[in-house]
């Protein structure tokens, strides 16, 4: 870690674990970054969120590399995951209970595939109410928690692989290569409803962000930790989460 140079610029990416926020693993970085240079204002950013029940690669920013953000987010992501089918919830994922189930005894795998196929291109995705997107300065997900209705408008996106890796219904795992601003849980939403049916997301994983794969990320803790080894600290007793 004795070559990082957190105030010139750094690139890090890190494996953001389940239940971790976004901002959680940039607080946790900025503080290493704090305590190694001793520079309290130190810019760090991420590029392109994470759902907190969403695990995998964050590419963190610090220092004048924040600049360079909005370059990597606009880059392909790839994603692997779980859709359930058969049950719905209202934020597409498992943050909230079930609100609705439906019988899928009559879906077939060929149904099924014919459906994926529909996702494959440039389509059209209107983002989910509970989610970041900002209508009138509000994030739509303030809304959403107060109850008030709102329009969320739909936009173009390219899924430029969608793979379905195992159909055990209810279950179905898939990996997606997707554009900027795709929205996983919109996808899940949107091919249950492709079916006549209800769909939401159990599990995703972002695995890949242009060229930058999760196998060369690092969790917080690693990252923690290797940062207190340079510094020659005593690691017995120290909390590392």
């Amino acid at each position: 870690m004795s070559d990082f140079d957190f105030q010139k610029g750094e690139l890090i990416l890190i494996d953001k674990p389940y239940k971790w926020t976004s901002f959680d693993v940039v607080k946790s970085v900025k503080g290493q970054a704090r305590r190694i240079t001793g520079i309290k204002r130190i810019k760090v950013g991420h590029a392109g969120t994470l759902d907190p029940l969403a695990t995998g690669l964050l590419l963190i920013c610090t220092g004048k590399k924040t600049k360079e953000i909005d370059t990597f987010q606009v880059q392909e992501k790839e994603y692997t995951g779980t859709i359930y089918l058969g049950a719905t919830t209202p934020c597409f994922d498992l943050e909230q209970e079930v609100d609705q189930r439906f019988d899928i005894s009559h879906i077939t795998e060929e149904q099924i595939q014919k459906v994926k196929a529909q996702f494959l291109g440039e389509i059209e995705q209107t983002p989910p109410i509970y989610s970041a997107v900002k209508i009138d300065g509000k994030r739509a997900y303030e809304y959403a928690r107060n109850d008030e209705e709102v329009k969320i408008k739909a936009k173009r996106i390219n899924i430029y692989e969608f793979s379905l890796m195992r159909i055990e219904l209810p279950e179905i795992d898939f990996r997606i290569r997707c554009s900027k601003g795709t929205y996983i849980r919109s996808i899940a939403r949107d091919f249950g409803l492709a079916l006549n049916n209800g769909a939401h997301l159990t599990a995703l994983r972002r695995t890949k962000i242009g060229d930058f794969k999760v196998e060369d990320a690092m969790t917080p803790a690693a990252f923690k930790l290797m940062c207190l080894e340079d510094e020659g600290f005593h690691l017995k007793n120290i909390d590392i989460k």
